[in-house]
């Protein structure tokens, strides 16, 4: 079968490789729709970031180079012989997030995970295995193409928890990335009352504008804290730092009220010279924000089934496996009108 497989940076390559055995636990999955995600392309910039290189992860016992993916939805072809919640032909989406499970979801993560895709193989692939636990029912009211969107989707989702967002606030979101744009989804979702999207691309704004953004500033031509207090006096009641570089992290600070909350979404790729000061001078609350628990992967699935979350519009484009790289690395790094990239693997609705 055909897999992307990442062997280090800028070295990702479209093969053949063979199907793994599938272990009594698992499912195997015909992958039909798979997103490039903002983690895969630290990967492939800068990595590795998380993907084991010297060390068989601890959670899947692989190491590189291994097949990424992690946001992707298909239809089970076989099932390990302990498996009994599902059987070929089910519809699926796959929560690539694995944990030891031995605290509860809000603190398993934080005691280590792995992610399919990242740490493991994963559903850059015709198909891939993965356990039992790790699948979720895909509603009859989605395609398998929204499916792909529900993991990121979910980590807006998670966000918007972790910054405990009341209906009527107002929230400014920094960095109108793929998930930047979903979280601006998101937040109107639980009822922001203005939501303040802010990057340097017009495109990327004017996207913002179409998905939810009740105001637009481009950081590069205004000041955007000042911009964001002439909309809200005192600061916003959250903000949300998705853009992962020292500026937008200070600013975050800076454009939300005292005791208000600003959550960092975002990856960063190198460390940032910051005084905790900031926070003294302030009264702001810092707090982070990693993937999401299993009750907020299944919310967003039937937030999505029902239609109150409504992602779809953050693709633009679907590509085929054999071009991941140059149609899907290279145009997310070289063109910012790039959100969300789909990649075709059975293309099956």
């Amino acid at each position: 079968m055909k897999a992307a497989v990442w062997y280090g940076k800028k070295d990702i390559r479209v093969e053949n490789v063979e199907p793994k055995a599938l272990q009594s636990d698992e499912i195997q999955v015909r992958v039909a729709w798979a997103g490039i995600c903002g983690s895969d392309l630290h990967e492939y910039e800068e990595g590795p970031v998380f993907i084991p290189t010297e060390e068989n992860d601890p959670l899947t016992g692989e190491k590189a180079p291994l097949t990424m993916g992690h946001e992707f939805a298909g239809v089970v072809e076989a099932v390990g012989s302990d498996v009994t919640n599902y059987k070929k032909g089910d519809r699926v989406v796959i929560n690539p997030t694995l944990t030891f499970g031995n605290k509860p979801e809000d603190l398993d993560p934080y005691d280590g995970f792995s992610f399919i895709g990242l740490h493991g193989d994963g559903g850059f692939a015709s198909y891939v295995n993965v356990p039992e636990s790790a699948a979720y029912t895909l509603p009859k009211t989605l395609t398998l193409q929204d499916g792909a969107l529900v993991e990121p989707t979910a980590v807006a989702v998670q966000a918007i928890k972790e910054g405990d967002m009341r209906l009527g606030d107002t929230v400014a979101v920094f960095g109108a990335g793929p998930i930047g744009l979903l979280t601006i989804i998101a937040a109107k979702a639980a009822g922001a009352s203005k939501i303040i999207a802010l990057d340097l691309s017009e495109t990327r704004l004017q996207k913002a504008k179409e998905l939810g953004a009740t105001h637009i500033i481009n950081s590069g031509e205004t000041d955007p804290v000042q911009a964001i207090k002439a909309i809200v006096p005192d600061g916003v009641d959250v903000s949300f730092e998705v853009a992962g570089v020292a500026p937008t992290f200070k600013q975050a600070i800076d454009a939300t009220k005292a005791r208000g909350t600003m959550v960092i979404v975002s990856i960063f790729a190198r460390s940032i010279d910051w005084n905790p000061m900031h926070l003294t001078n302030t009264g702001v609350k810092v707090t982070s924000s990693i993937a999401y628990t299993p009750t907020s992967f299944q919310q967003t699935v039937d937030l999505m089934g029902t239609g109150q979350l409504k992602p779809q519009g953050i693709i633009t484009d679907q590509i085929q496996l054999d071009d991941i790289v140059e149609k899907g690395f290279e145009a997310l790094t070289n063109d910012k009108s790039q959100a969300k990239i789909l990649v075709e693997l059975s293309g099956e609705k």
